[in-house]
């Protein structure tokens, strides 16, 4: 039986582990892309993405064996169990970028949580590469191609990712347009995302400055009621003393009027 410790355990330790092999999976992907290498070394690099694409699957594996209740863990992982299942029907193989992002989010995110600027522009700019990337592939060879290479990949994914969307650059593939669908939605949560840090920042500051301002309150009015012990321990033990020693307000008023 799994237990939640252990799927921590797993998590913690896997995460940077699995953002190395998501790094690496970038890299091949983009000389597979970019450069466009002969067939044979295409091929090999097509072998090693297979490999480190495995290790992915392991982990989704791995922690659906580490879980305390598997079931409930399964219906609540659906969309995991999809990104490491479809990528292997040749059609669906750019969907391996998805867990790409993923991965990459879960062992970065935590990390920068609360700095919202570098949060932003590291999720935007992977997002719009891993985007360029896929849908150049999908579309530079395709008849009435208007995304021919990857300076206008990268055009279309940065108007497309902030809505603008000029229609200059466009998809006219099944495939691209599927591409295209992912990086629209990638695009809104990425603003949800962006929206929720930075409430959740902003409630964390005021409450830590709201602990602070109460502990520095309750330390001034614990400081007081000592001043207040201290005076009434003084007064109870001479109280003639300040009689003697402090004139009344009768008397101070008199004198003040004798003065004028």
């Amino acid at each position: 039986m799994g237990s939640a410790q252990r799927l921590d355990r797993w998590e913690s330790r896997s995460e940077w582990v699995l953002a190395a092999v998501a790094v690496i999976f970038l890299v091949v992907y983009s000389v597979q892309v970019l450069a466009e290498p002969p067939r044979a070394v295409n091929n090999t690099l097509d072998a090693v993405m297979t490999v480190l694409y495995v290790t992915f699957v392991v982990d989704y594996l791995v922690r659906l064996a580490l879980a305390p209740q598997r079931v409930r863990w399964f219906f609540r992982h659906l969309l995991d169990l999809a990104i490491v299942v479809l990528p292997f029907l040749r059609p669906l193989r750019l969907l391996r970028l998805v867990v790409l992002v993923k991965v990459l989010h879960r062992a970065g995110g935590d990390a920068i949580r609360g700095r919202v600027v570098m949060y932003t522009a590291a999720s935007a700019a992977l997002l719009v590469y891993v985007a360029s990337l896929a849908m150049l592939e999908t579309e530079r060879n395709a008849a009435e191609a208007t995304i021919t290479n990857f300076g206008e990949a990268l055009w279309w994914s940065i108007v497309t990712v902030t809505t603008v969307g000029y229609g200059d650059e466009y998809p006219v593939t099944t495939i691209g347009r599927g591409i295209a669908v992912l990086l629209m939605i990638g695009g809104i949560s990425l603003i949800g995302v962006i929206t929720a840090t930075v409430a959740s920042w902003i409630v964390e500051r005021v409450s830590e400055e709201d602990s602070a301002n109460r502990a520095a309150t309750a330390a001034q009015i614990d400081e007081l009621r000592d001043e207040v012990r201290h005076l009434s321990r003084q007064l109870s033990r001479h109280p003639g003393e300040w009689d003697h020693e402090h004139p009344s307000y009768d008397e101070v008023g008199r004198a003040a009027r004798t003065r004028r």
